[in-house]
């Protein structure tokens, strides 16, 4: 009875021992290799590629890896957050036995800038080893602008209309492309598409186009390329109304006339003026 006793208890230390130096060969660890962009862009999908290493030992079999989702990341509906591989074999084109898992997922739009913590686990279907958490940090910053446009100035006469572009944004822009296309209210006489290249955060420019303008909404699109290097678009629409210009323009067309008049009259009366001295003086003579 002892022996059996004894024989029990070996037996159990030995399963042990076995599941623990099963286990700490089993070591998986993961880490993230690479980030793209970088930083990320609240609203907008990044690359993230995690690398496992330790699952060389083929008792790591069905490892499992999962990108969780929570805040700030979101996944697609059809991509799966969890894949599972058989411990052993060589997951990698390079022949080596470290797991590459890449995702492609979305940023939360209300991320903030900075950096936003995501979390991952790894672990085994077949040994007692719950899956491990490891967290990381991925770089965020909202680098996307916004613009105010105005219409700084029309010329009916001319049909030459000045749009003024303020950049409100954080960041600043290159290959600033404002294009407006010919529309209801919006006859362009001219090119659709104006180059204005770089604008600095809370900097304004101008662009000139040629068109017959009525009183309406006018669409434009503004393209811009971000601190990223991403070519982003931005559609605008502002209301117009030529009328005060219209004005304007009778207003000074109608100044010149009046300045003439007035002008006219004044060299009259200096006429009048020296020609009656002139009388004055001829009949004192006489």
């Amino acid at each position: 009875m002892n022996r059996l006793i004894l024989m029990t208890i070996a037996l159990s230390l030995f399963i042990f021992s076995a599941n623990l130096a099963t286990s700490a060969e089993c070591d998986m660890k993961v880490s993230l290799i690479n980030q793209d962009p970088y930083p990320a862009v609240p609203g907008d999908y990044v690359k993230l590629v995690f690398q496992v290493t330790g699952i060389e030992n083929p008792q790591c079999i069905n490892v499992n890896f999962e990108l969780v989702e929570k805040y700030p990341l979101q996944l697609d509906p059809n991509t799966a957050s969890k894949i599972q591989v058989k411990g052993g074999t060589y997951t990698s084109q390079d022949f080596t036995s470290s797991l590459l898992v890449p995702y492609k997922v979305r940023l939360d739009a209300s991320a903030l800038d900075g950096d936003a913590q995501i979390e991952t686990r790894v672990g085994t279907s077949n040994l007692n080893i719950s899956n491990r958490i490891y967290n990381f940090n991925i770089s965020v910053k909202d680098v996307r602008s916004d613009f105010e446009v105005f219409v700084k100035n029309y010329n009916p006469s001319t049909r030459k209309i000045t749009f003024e572009i303020l950049n409100t944004g954080k960041s600043d822009v290159e290959a600033l492309t404002l294009e407006i296309n010919s529309q209801e209210n919006f006859n362009l006489r001219g090119p659709g598409a104006n180059i204005i290249g770089s604008l600095d955060s809370k900097d304004f420019t101008t662009a000139d186009f040629e068109a017959i303008v009525k009183e309406g909404d006018i669409e434009m699109t503004i393209y811009y390329i971000d601190e990223v290097k991403v070519r982003r678009s931005l559609p605008k629409s502002i209301y117009f109304n030529p009328q005060p210009f219209i004005d304007r323009e009778k207003e000074q067309q109608s100044t010149p006339v009046i300045t003439y008049i007035v002008g006219l009259l004044i060299l009259v009366i200096v006429i009048y003026f020296f020609y009656r001295k002139y009388k004055n003086k001829k009949r004192k003579k006489i």
